[in-house]
């Protein structure tokens, strides 16, 4: 089951376009100056199956939407269920983008298959000392936007080119 704080059906802050973004509950990070405190808590949201998740996110997209985004708390503590949740968000609307928001490192979680249905990664724990607020979709100095696709084809880490 998945534990989901909130669903915001459009944002324009969390990815490009307009992104329905989902917040997970809880993450084993705790970062200083955590952006959503709220949600570090394992305790507390909602229970979705993948299924019941894709059920409420589909009737919120409309044709202008982008993508989803996937935030928290830190979705790859709930990996595995998100990987399925995924998989039917990509067999409903292949053409969504799909960022994903983690405290973790790329290498720390490369080899999980979740992000194989991931198109970009912001990933790296906040760090209150290198908060930069002129940073687009991300929030210190230290995360990076990796561009998953292009990753995965080269081998190498990729970012987002702005």
């Amino acid at each position: 089951m998945l534990k989901v704080a909130a669903i915001l059906e459009e944002s324009i802050v969390d990815g490009p376009g307009i992104r329905s973004v989902i917040f997970f509950q809880g993450c084993p990070r705790h970062c200083e100056g955590c952006h959503n405190p709220d949600l570090l808590p394992f305790e507390g949201g909602t229970e979705y199956s993948p299924q019941q998740l894709a059920d409420e996110l589909f009737p919120k997209l409309t044709p202008l939407h982008r993508g989803i985004t996937l935030s928290g708390g830190d979705p790859l503590a709930q990996a595995d269920d998100i990987l399925e949740f995924l998989k039917l968000v990509r067999r409903e609307n292949p053409k969504l983008t799909i960022w994903c928001y983690t405290g973790y490192w790329y290498d720390e979680v490369k080899d999980s298959p979740v992000l194989q249905e991931i198109d970009v990664l912001v990933d790296g724990p906040f760090i209150l000392a290198q908060r930069n607020l002129d940073l687009p979709f991300r929030g210190s100095d230290n995360q990076r936007l990796i561009d998953l696709t292009a990753t995965r084809k080269s081998g190498s880490i990729v970012e987002v080119n702005l």
